[in-house]
């Protein structure tokens, strides 16, 4: 099938696939005579795999590692150890996102929507949180 076809059958956009090709996770298409590059059902499955896989927070890096493995049968403990590394990147993520969500819902509940001349979350952002004034 031809390039577009390929990338709305995978569902992505056609630059999608020429940067796959570029990084070496999609074999080098060879082009008819025509100029047009033909794609088969396997290269829709690994685009398919890789999409997968950053739906799942992995990197592309981790998309190619992994995809090295299902085509070299590799052993399931590479595998595990790439989802186990991107498992504790998003814990160590969510913590801090937490931590933000914390802190600017304490800054929103300290203002008291204009009554004061002074704005604990401006003053937050300029000086520090340390430093802001604390307000009743």
């Amino acid at each position: 099938m031809r390039i577009g076809e390929a990338a709305g059958t995978a569902g992505v956009h056609v630059q999608t696939l020429r940067y796959y090709e570029r990084r070496g996770l999609l074999k080098r298409v060879l082009r008819r005579s025509s100029g047009y590059r033909d794609y088969n059902h396997e290269d829709i499955r690994v685009v398919r795999f890789i999409k997968r896989a950053q739906a799942l927070g992995l990197s592309l890096d981790d998309a190619t590692e992994l995809l090295t493995l299902r085509r070299t049968s590799g052993p399931r403990e590479r595998a595990r150890r790439v989802a186990k590394a991107r498992l504790d990147d998003l814990d160590r993520r969510i913590r801090d996102l937490k931590r933000m969500r914390s802190a600017l819902a304490a800054l929103v509940s300290s203002c008291d929507a204009g009554h004061d001349p002074h704005c604990p979350i401006l003053e937050a952002l300029e000086t520090g949180p340390a430093r802001a004034r604390r307000h009743p």
